[in-house]
């Protein structure tokens, strides 16, 4: 007989730590009663037919539970008569350590439920310990008749069992756990009802990790539903912080440029010398402080206009022009080159056609190119010039001056950024300008790319539609492309 169990040793069953005293049967982990359901007769009965009833039942506790608890439930429930077991009850891995605990227990007593909870089996002891670490059948079939097992007699006649059938719950990939049946007769069982409680086990295996996964996946979802929730909480909140920012930098920037203007004004009437007359140091200085003034003036005027662009407040004129045209203004116009660069002007295409498009908003992106190549090239050239391309026309504003390194080739069309972003930084400016570029590029359907090379040079290149037609959304203010 003992070549068909192992021992079992009083250490298969460990109660959580300050429990309440715990019954014998119990601490052993084995409890029951006669089945309150009717046993089918195996002797009327088919055994695929009984299989397939067992199959049955399993599949139908898949689709009844919740959790992967209550598939064990539902199943122990529905197969241990099916097999002839008077009770059974399952025990899973921790996944923390060398225990098992209880997840399912059938026809236990109603004395021993407050204890249920706390149950504990370690892999190696006892029958389903046994299973469970060595991923085979152990059977008991009498455990009345070996002397090795004297604990397990008051148990096993207190609760009415006498043979025991643990099987390993295991799937393809790992052990979840045991099943034991106790049954109420002694004596191996025979070779077709332990390949049903074979099948009934790896079935039950089966079907929990399936009810596992589903778990694992309902969870996932919640989570990702509330990172959702968070994350659109945090949008709208970004949001509305930029909307806060867009309208501070708009409000403050009408307010700067009111008193400037007046400070201008005053400018204009001391250099005119209409309170009286100046020295030539008064003269000097008041050009330093008109062209500061107005240099900020710059800045303000850059800052409102971007701001008007994020809002999508901005207007736009529409009408036919020389391209070529207003590149020469805006060569014309543009001050601060120094005197050792040379500035290029190429030849336009003969029969360059008319363009159609906002003819100041080009001029404006022209200026901040050209201030831009102005202000960070020390020595060398600075060129220009327009062309046609296919539909499109293209402005090329290129120099010899520092170039942009290319982990900052990213960054520099973003607002308030710099290549050098330092506040030692050698070159000043608001970062403004070549975000304000490609914002009006965009808006007129186009774009501003470049290719620089550090200590070589910048050349940038605005590509825009020979006759552009404004985009507008629902709400009919105008998009950037």
């Amino acid at each position: 007989m003992r070549g068909h169990r192992r021992a079992c040793s009083s250490r298969s069953a460990i109660p959580a730590l300050d429990s309440p005293p715990v019954p014998k049967t119990v601490r052993k982990t084995l409890d029951g009663l006669r089945s309150s359901k009717p046993v089918l007769p195996t002797s009327t009965t088919p055994e695929s037919l009984r299989e397939l009833m067992a199959v049955r039942e399993i599949v139908h506790a898949f689709l009844n539970a919740d959790r992967p608890e209550e598939v064990f439930q539902f199943a122990l429930d529905r197969v241990s008569p099916l097999v002839g077991a008077t009770f059974a009850s399952v025990y899973l891995v921790d996944g923390v350590s060398e225990l098992m605990h209880l997840v399912a227990a059938h026809n236990f007593p109603e004395r021993y439920q407050p204890w249920l909870g706390e149950m504990r089996v370690r892999l190696g002891f006892g029958p389903s310990g046994e299973a469970a670490a060595e991923k085979r059948i152990i059977e008991v079939p009498d455990v009345f008749a070996d002397s090795d097992l004297d604990d397990w007699v008051e148990v096993a006649s207190e609760l009415g069992f006498k043979s025991l059938v643990a099987l390993p719950l295991q799937t393809a990939n790992k052990v979840l756990g045991a099943v034991t049946f106790y049954f109420a007769d002694s004596g191996s069982r025979a070779k077709e009802s332990r390949g049903m409680m074979r099948l009934v086990a790896d079935q039950m295996a089966a079907t929990a990790e399936k009810a596992s996964l589903i778990e694992q996946l309902r969870r996932t979802n919640a989570a990702l539903t509330e990172a959702n929730a968070e994350l659109e909480e945090q949008y709208a909140a970004v949001v509305e912080a930029r909307r806060a920012k867009d309208e501070f930098l708009a409000n403050i920037s009408h307010e700067l440029r009111t008193p400037l203007t007046s400070v201008l004004g005053y400018i204009s009437i001391l250099q005119e010398e209409l309170s009286g007359p100046l020295t030539d140091g008064q003269r000097h200085d008041l050009l330093h402080v008109k062209r500061s003034s107005e240099r900020l003036l710059e800045l303000i005027e850059d800052l409102l206009e971007l701001t008007t662009l994020t809002r999508g407040d901005i207007s736009l004129f529409v009408e036919e022009f020389d391209p070529a045209l207003v590149l020469q203004e805006v060569v014309a116009t543009v001050a601060g080159r120094p005197n050792e660069v040379e500035l290029k002007v190429d030849e336009p295409p003969p029969f360059l056609p008319r363009m159609k498009s906002d003819r100041k908003k080009i001029a404006r992106i022209l200026v901040s190119l050209l201030g831009n190549a102005y202000k960070f090239t020390a020595r060398g050239h600075v060129q220009v010039g327009v062309t046609l391309v296919g539909d499109r026309v293209q402005y090329r504003v290129s120099d010899t001056g520092i170039g942009i390194p290319i982990e900052a080739q990213a960054t520099v069309f973003e607002e308030f950024r710099q290549a050098d972003g330092s506040v030692t930084r050698r070159y000043g400016g608001s970062g403004l300008g070549l975000a304000l570029a490609r914002r009006l590029s965009r808006l007129l359907g186009g774009d501003v790319e470049l290719v620089s090379a550090t200590g070589i040079g910048t050349s940038f290149t605005v590509s825009l539609p020979l006759e552009f037609e404004p985009a507008r959304d629902a709400r009919g203010n105008l998009t950037i492309t």
